[in-house]
């Protein structure tokens, strides 16, 4: 790092000599030199000493405050606003919100106006602070003096976590989200940080407006793309988010895996370590289900399975049903005679033995058996809130996709099937297709530090 102040002019100061360098210069080094030393810690440091990263970064930044201090005496003639935006950026570099940031950082905007830069910081400290509408304000503000990667993806998020009166709101602002990011990226393609914006954009943007399979690769390569930026590889946001949307996938090997990720990034965060933990106690509540029938006992389990009645199968009675403008023939099988994958053409039918409790709420899980007591997980999508189905009622489910999960973990060893549902509306309960009113979008918890 290069010299920031010749000792003897600060020493020489309080006489008034003139400083050889500028000290705009100078400093602006030394707030680029402390982030850098934040985003590429794990260049020169190695993931077990994550523990010390916040630590070292706050010791960094009390070196660089009293740096800015020197110059504190020191009538910068026209860079006042500069030198206000630099102290509170040094003071923005911690996750935590500091008060006088954002004091130095007005000052700073209202003295210069045009000063972008400072507008994205003060928007960054009003985010921080859980003030999203002045978040807005300053990031609307900045790109009002130039279209720059760091307002538009800032207000990508911020968009996402505005308070909307209804849900129109909400998918505008999702819409918006999106183009935003996207622009963001245009702006600097390199840039991890933008790209994994991006993909918690596209993220928001399956679960709240359509659930398009197109979208979700879009948002998966966009965290792919992020990944391969050393900075952005080092946050363990991206990794967090990225596992939500394994999990979404069914992927519960990458989607641990990712949790675990986060965990090693930041030990002491512990959101991605209660996400991985309730995951894992969830797989094991499916996979023992499924082994045991949903441990309900064999006499009851013979009353259920006696009770199943081919009368219950509806509209999927009759060998075929209607998918818009087309009829599909449908022939009743066996859970044994499932194949993996989409099982065209195929209806199976059962006894709901037990249902499984997820922290999230989705999917909505449950057991079902078949007349030859075979037990498979089912996972139920865009399931409105409070709706479901209970232990004894009949079930078909046409078309059935079927997922085989067999990996290990932490000691723990997975091998069960299951069947993705993505919409209520096709499953048959107790002879009735269920209505338009059991299905409702998933709502989507991304960590709020990025997203």
């Amino acid at each position: 790092m290069s010299a920031i102040i010749d000792d003897k002019v600060v020493a020489g100061a309080k006489s008034a000599n003139i400083v050889k360098e500028d000290p705009i210069v100078a400093l602006t080094e030394k707030v680029n030199a402390l982030y850098f030393f934040r985003d590429h810690y794990f260049e020169n440091h190695s993931i077990e000493e994550a523990i010390k990263k916040n630590g070292d970064v706050e010791k960094e930044m009390k070196d660089t405050l009293s740096k800015l201090d020197e110059c504190k005496g020191y009538e910068i003639d026209g860079s006042r606003a500069k030198y206000y935006y630099l102290k509170g950026k040094a003071l923005n570099v911690t996750e935590r919100f500091i008060p006088q940031a954002e004091e130095l950082l007005t000052k700073a905007v209202k003295l210069e106006p045009n000063l972008v830069e400072a507008w994205n910081e003060l928007g960054e400290c009003y985010w921080k602070n859980d003030d999203i509408q002045q978040a807005k304000n300053c990031f609307v503000g900045a790109l009002r003096h130039g279209r720059n990667k760091v307002s538009l993806r800032n207000l990508s998020m911020v968009l996402r976590q505005e308070p909307v009166p209804n849900t129109e709101q909400r998918i505008q602002n999702i819409q918006k989200g999106v183009e935003y990011a996207k622009e963001a990226v245009s702006l600097d393609t390199s840039d991890g940080i933008s790209w994994a914006i991006l993909g918690n954009a596209y993220l928001s943007s399956f679960f709240t407006i359509a659930q398009n399979p197109a979208t979700l690769r879009l948002c998966m390569s966009a965290y792919t793309q992020a990944e391969k930026d050393i900075v952005a590889g080092s946050n363990p946001d991206l990794f967090h988010n990225k596992a939500v949307a394994l999990k979404y996938q069914e992927e519960y090997s990458l989607a641990l895996k990712s949790f675990e990720r986060a965990i090693l990034l930041d030990p002491v965060w512990e959101t991605p370590h209660n996400k991985r933990d309730e995951l894992l106690q969830y797989l094991k509540d499916v996979q023992n289900s499924v082994n045991n029938n949903g441990r309900v006992k064999p006499k009851r389990l013979y009353q259920m399975i006696r009770a199943l009645d081919v009368k219950h199968l509806g509209p999927y009675k009759g060998g075929s049903f209607t998918s818009g403008q087309k009829t599909v023939k449908l022939d009743l099988v066996l859970l044994k005679d499932l194949v993996l994958g989409l099982n065209p053409e195929k209806v199976i039918f059962g006894k709901v033995v037990c249902w499984i409790q997820d922290t999230d709420c989705v999917p909505f899980a449950f057991c079902l058996v078949d007349e030859e007591k075979m037990c498979i997980a089912v996972t139920v999508y865009n399931l409105a809130k409070g709706r479901g189905v209970t232990v004894g009622d009949s079930v078909a489910i046409p078309e059935p996709c079927v997922i085989h999960h067999k990996f290990s973990y932490l000691n723990n060893d997975f091998d069960f099937k299951s069947i993705r549902v993505e919409t209520p509306v096709i499953l048959v309960v107790n002879g009735r297709k269920l209505g338009r009113e059991q299905q409702a979008s998933a709502k989507l918890h991304t960590f709020k530090k990025t997203d």
